[in-house]
């Protein structure tokens, strides 16, 4: 059975370039057994106990042993995160909607921060004090574009609402 897989694969290159033992960089020093192949090959430690939702790859039969837990997934981005989830990290239906919950985790920070009457200093957070420290124009070009698009909000939002008074 296994010549016939071989030969059946052999037209693409590089096809069972690690069938021979020899050719393995480990060999002589690892000795090879089939029951690596079945599953762990390790003593599994002690499972960390879950008391709180983990989100982990569904190509995985079951939750690391340790784990980070600080923040479980909550509100708006907690929905975004537990739909990318669903998906093999292989698909974009599993990156962008992470990359997207994580915008959306500021905003709710940000709300978060309001709510508790904390202002929070978006100066020092998103890095502008080394920023004007040791990239100046960078750091003008940041602020021209933010100044542009708010100007250009504010002036869509104000003309919308004269026509609509008019």
């Amino acid at each position: 059975m296994e010549n016939n897989i071989s030969e059946k694969y052999s037209h693409i290159k590089g096809w069972g370039i690690d069938a021979d033992p020899k050719n393995d960089p480990t060999y002589p020093i690892k000795k090879r057994t089939n029951e690596e192949h079945k599953g762990y090959t390790w003593q599994r430690p002690e499972q960390q106990p879950i008391d709180i939702e983990i989100l982990h790859s569904n190509e995985r039969p079951n939750v690391s042993a340790v784990f980070g837990n600080t923040l479980p997934p909550k509100g708006l981005s907690g929905m975004i995160r537990r739909f990318a989830f669903g998906y093999s990290e292989n698909k974009y239906r599993h990156w962008l909607p992470l990359l997207l919950a994580d915008r959306v985790n500021v905003i709710e920070g940000f709300v978060d921060d309001f709510s508790k009457g904390i202002i929070p200093n978006i100066f020092y957070e998103k890095g502008m004090k080394a920023d004007w420290k040791f990239d100046k124009p960078q750091f003008a070009k940041k602020v021209a574009i933010t100044a542009g698009i708010v100007t250009l909000a504010v002036w869509l939002l104000t003309k919308e609402k004269k026509r609509i008074n008019s």
